[in-house]
């Protein structure tokens, strides 16, 4: 009988301890997690990312390198519409850039140290252990943490990151709206730690021509959209600062927006035409006319009607705001589209035809603003313009008074109304 009981004892403990060792706890998990976080060495990662923020669900490929101690490479691809997207970032600072078009911006920011994205593995470390209020749970294969989401997109709120077992790769992100509606969702189909790289994985011009060979031959219509001229962004190079043609466009932008926050009647911003505003819309023409005449463009009095322009409206407006007026102009030898918002908000957005540089990277003061895709780029101070190209289309969304996260839903509202 003792002998019995000395076996059933043995039996327990032996159960007791394998079921200790096999079995770990969220602040287990958490510790090994901030280890991991700081021998980071290298990692190369691929999957897809799901951005229900419009109509329909647009799907993106991912791809994603890591190297210490601060260079990154994400390309970012929609294989329907043939358009693409990569961000570096190496010892000469932040790109971005868009290979069919061969557009480049750069820029001298420590992203993504202050706003990461959600495919990025020291994001999700960060996330989780900087919630101290982080749920845990596991399955067969996972752990499952559920933490606040701290992204640049202020409508985000919570996000469930799964980890593998194994190694503590990441599995699969969803991020959610305070209503708990799924806007992002990565999943991942590969992701390997300590990835070995070329010495110029993270060049800017190595990663522009090999980007071009992977996009499918564009068709012709897309060739002679291309083609067009179009935008306008001031541009500082390291040789000095110059101010390019697509400046103008980015002037007459601001000159409207000075124009709305100057405006001292507020009928016309709830929709009612007085003299009063109608005398100033003319003042506002003309100023327009004025700045687009610096740069030798002109304000088309009565353009023809562009059908290779579509006007693309934001579905999203903030609470108090209106649309004042809507301008066709000429950058250039290009047509563009200009549409004016007033009340709560005062708010440009003008678009026109992407067009293919011929020159090497911009260095332009800014820094990227995450519109899930594409990425924009926001530059200026007192007037901060959002630049982004989408579908062969360039937008600028420009304003004196505008948060960030009602940049990003005006902008992401333009994106939806594409899917459609």
């Amino acid at each position: 009988m003792r002998k019995v009981a000395w076996i059933l004892a043995m039996v327990m403990c032996v159960s007791f301890l394998l079921a200790a060792c096999g079995a770990k706890d969220a602040s287990g998990v958490v510790k090994e997690l901030e280890s991991k976080a700081k021998k980071l060495d290298s990692y190369q990662g691929t999957g897809t990312m799901t951005l229900h923020t419009g109509q329909q669900p647009q799907e993106y490929n991912v791809e994603i390198w890591y190297k210490q101690p601060h260079f990154y490479r994400i390309s970012l691809q929609n294989e329907k519409k043939d358009i693409s997207q990569v961000v570096l970032r190496n010892d000469d600072g932040v790109f971005v850039l868009t290979p069919h078009l061969n557009k480049s911006f750069r820029f001298q920011s420590n992203w993504p140290d202050q706003q990461g994205q959600v495919y990025l593995y020291q994001t999700l470390l960060q996330s989780i252990l900087m919630d101290q209020t982080r749920q845990f749970a596991s399955d067969k294969e996972n752990y499952l943490f559920d933490v606040v989401a701290n992204y640049q997109n202020g409508s985000l709120a919570r996000q469930k990151i799964w980890l593998s077992k194994d190694d503590y790769a990441p599995q699969k992100v969803e991020v959610s709206d305070s209503n708990a509606n799924v806007v992002v969702e990565v999943n991942f189909d590969q992701f390997e730690f300590n990835k070995k790289f070329d010495k110029d994985s993270f060049d800017m011009q190595r990663n522009m021509t090999a980007s071009l060979s992977t996009i499918p031959t564009i068709s012709k219509e897309e060739a002679d959209v291309a083609q067009a001229v179009a935008g306008e962004a001031t541009k500082e190079t390291e040789a000095g600062e110059t101010e390019s043609t697509d400046a103008a466009g980015k002037k007459a932008a601001d000159e409207a927006v000075n124009a709305e926050v100057n405006d001292k009647g507020k009928e016309e911003a709830q929709g009612t035409e007085t003299e009063g505003t109608e005398a100033e819309g003319t003042e506002t023409e003309k100023q327009e006319e004025e700045a687009a005449a610096e740069k030798g463009h002109e304000v088309a009095e009565q353009p023809e009607a562009q059908p290779n322009l579509p006007v693309i409206e934001p579905d999203y407006l903030p609470e108090g705001v209106v649309k004042k007026d809507e301008t066709e102009l000429k950058l250039g030898e290009s047509n563009a589209v200009s549409m004016r918002y007033a009340g709560e908000y005062n708010y440009t957005l003008v678009q026109t035809r992407s067009k293919v540089d011929s020159h090497t990277a911009t260095a332009i003061p800014g820094d990227l603003m995450d519109l899930g895709f594409p990425l924009g780029v926001i530059s200026g101070e007192a007037i901060r313009t959002l630049t982004w190209n989408h579908d062969g289309v360039e937008f600028r969304l420009s304003s004196g008074d505008l948060t960030d996260n009602e940049f990003i839903r005006i902008a992401q509202s333009v994106q939806g109304e594409i899917g459609k």
